[in-house]
């Protein structure tokens, strides 16, 4: 059965909950201006847009199991081995919330996403045991981009300690040496040194085109 459309605002209400969801285990390290569960969930699925079919992996499949795997922390919340909480209860607290909201859906969809869900916490296919490669590969990633923007070189080692040689499909192990290199040899050609933020064009416009109102004269006196 269909949902609601009523229903169906409130589910993607509570999607909309992941942007404002931040991800536990920067805040913990003290990080600034820590990214969203839904910042996470975006970039994986990208990334396994990248994947090729190697094995006979189905890519498309690859992005749903993205999108879907942390759906569950819009109402649960980012859990981190820090809050006390065991695995199993965890998995409790994240299969109700994922009833729920494939409830909300309904129908074929809504069976989807769940069995979406449950496919990526078993690892039970090779697209799913991929995807836990990009969910890893993802947040040493990130790691890395903190460090390098708020100048803490080295200070998230311990994010890179805990999924090293955990990397089991071959692009991904391409993607974790070249960051490894990368980051050992970070002032040489690092990307983050040529990427702007486009924010910060917008500002510097914003600013530019003020002088320019202004004939570039200070008007405070």
């Amino acid at each position: 059965m269909a949902a609601s459309r009523e229903k169906l605002l409130e589910f993607m209400m509570l999607v909309g909950q992941l942007k404002r969801v931040p991800r536990t285990g920067w805040v913990l390290r003290g990080v600034q201006n820590v990214e969203s569960v839904a910042d996470h969930m975006y970039r994986m699925a990208v990334l396994a847009f990248l994947l090729d079919g190697e094995g006979g992996l189905n890519r498309d499949r690859c992005i749903k199991l993205a999108l879907v795997h942390d759906m569950a922390e819009s109402i649960v919340g980012d859990i981190a081995p820090a809050d006390g909480i065991s695995k199993e209860e965890k998995h409790r607290r994240e299969k109700e919330a994922m009833l729920h909201l494939s409830g909300l859906v309904g129908g074929e969809v809504g069976k989807e996403l769940y069995s979406l869900w449950e496919e990526y916490e078993t690892e039970s296919t090779n697209e799913a045991k991929a995807v836990k490669d990009l969910d890893k590969f993802d947040m040493v990633l990130q790691a890395f981009e903190y460090e390098t923007l708020q100048k803490r070189p080295g200070q998230l080692q311990d994010f890179f300690n805990s999924t090293k040689g955990k990397f089991q499909h071959p692009s991904v192990q391409s993607w974790v040496e070249d960051l490894n290199r990368l980051r050992d040899n970070a002032d040489t050609d690092n990307p983050l040194t040529r990427i702007v933020n486009p924010w910060d064009n917008r500002e510097n416009s914003s600013t530019s085109d003020s002088c320019t109102e202004t004939g570039g004269k200070d008007q405070s006196s």
